[in-house]
């Protein structure tokens, strides 16, 4: 049983997360989320591939914005969402880092599925994943558009890809927070439709 001062230093902790988690939301651009919105759009219409992936937290936000796009953005629509989540093989990339680097679990896979005018979703915290900046370099080859949700100063990242949907924050779980929150928008523009 916590005692009076450890309660209420737990709930001065909960509030002052949420207060600077509110902070960091304020400062999505919505703008670049339009922008997000409008490209996929635009790649579900055209029947093109979106590729998604990140590492670690952001694999998993990545698994759950793919999640939303295949299924509830796609539920009883004409025009369907065909995407992809390229950390969600975990055989294959294991394969990759075992034998080539894990600089590269992701690039590989792009130059065999990736054509031009799909799209590349990376998400990353630091912005600076090296296996990530490998998959823009090799989207950007390929003709496809790349779209990054990075936090701090978007590191290599955020000045490599086309659409750089930043989070200027340093702590890691309020990027992730808000990054999910952008998966959100962007999904819940086809779901509330």
């Amino acid at each position: 049983m916590l005692d009076k001062a450890e309660a209420k230093a737990l709930v001065d902790f909960a509030a002052g997360y949420r207060s600077e988690l509110s902070s960091a939301l304020d400062q999505i651009d919505n703008h670049k989320v339009a922008q997000a919105i409008d490209w996929l759009r635009e790649a579900r219409d055209e029947n093109r591939q979106i590729f998604v992936c990140g590492n670690g937290g952001s694999a998993a936000t990545a698994s759950h914005l793919v999640g939303d796009l295949v299924h509830s953005a796609s539920a009883g629509a004409e025009k369907r969402f065909r995407a992809l989540c390229l950390n969600d093989s975990i055989p294959a990339m294991t394969a990759l880092a075992n034998d080539d680097s894990f600089a590269h679990v992701f690039d590989f896979p792009l130059k065999n599925f990736a054509r031009q005018d799909d799209i590349l979703i990376v998400l990353s915290g630091s912005g600076n994943s090296a296996n990530l900046v490998e998959a823009v370099k090799e989207a950007k080859r390929i003709g496809c558009r790349s779209i990054a949700m990075t936090g701090r100063d978007g590191g290599r990242l955020g000045a490599l890809a086309d659409l750089d949907i930043n989070i200027p924050e340093h702590h890691m779980g309020r990027i992730q927070d808000a990054h999910m929150a952008v998966c959100h928008m962007i999904c819940y523009y086809f779901i509330d439709r």
